[in-house]
């Protein structure tokens, strides 16, 4: 029982990891601090990351009840997150950042000394907390690892969420000594990589989705 519950502990952080790639997010992140005193950016990677967390955990714990409200079937669930979390990868194995998120210069990132404190926290909530690091992929990626599963099963799909979040904070902070210290390349390299597992694991959920909507295939 305790191998199952790491080994998903382990999918899933894996899988959450890919998806956010925390690494290829520090550019946005100083994008929308630019300008922001040290303790205002770090409130608003806080506030963003709670936030992240707060959204993950809602789908994660109530997806079952989403399946009922709408009749949604759990294998029509995978088919679409796998093709959904496929894409994902398939655009970051290209070196190309998801659509699904937004472009440093679509982040509203206007310098923000001008701004009031709740506005520049305004940033942690759109586009920071979500689509940024709650996005539609990540969503889909939460429901898909805990639909089916017991409670502790869900429990250990949203810690290993907050396990992720607890590193990002730190990567967040650090931000612009780990921009300048791995260099464009360098994370374009996690980029693509990032991308390859995170395909992997959509093309996975397919299967297995395909497999509980056509029986035969089994």
């Amino acid at each position: 029982m305790f191998e199952n519950y790491l080994h998903q502990f382990g999918l899933s952080f894996m899988a959450f990891f890919a998806i956010m790639n925390p690494v290829s997010s520090l550019p946005v992140y100083l994008s929308l601090t630019d300008g922001d005193d040290r303790r205002t950016a770090r409130a608003v990677a806080r506030k963003g990351l709670l936030i992240a967390f707060t959204i993950v955990a809602v789908f994660a714990f109530a997806g079952r009840f989403i399946f009922e409200m709408f009749g949604i079937t759990l294998p029509a669930l995978r088919i679409a997150g796998g093709i959904l979390v496929f894409l994902i990868g398939f655009h970051m194995v290209q070196g190309n950042r998801s659509p699904m998120h937004r472009q440093p210069g679509q982040a509203d990132a206007a310098p923000s000394s001008g701004m009031c404190y709740e506005e520049k926290m305004n940033v942690a909530i759109s586009p920071l907390g979500t689509p940024l690091l709650a996005g539609p992929g990540t969503i889909a990626t939460s429901m898909n690892l805990s639909a089916g599963d017991s409670l502790s099963g869900t429990v250990v799909v949203v810690a290993a969420f907050s396990l992720l979040c607890l590193i990002t904070y730190p990567l967040f902070v650090f931000a612009p000594k780990i921009t300048r210290l791995l260099g464009k390349n360098v994370m374009n390299v996690v980029t693509r990589m990032m991308g390859l597992i995170l395909a992997v694991i959509g093309t996975q959920m397919l299967i297995a989705g395909l497999k509980g909507a056509f029986p035969l295939l089994n």
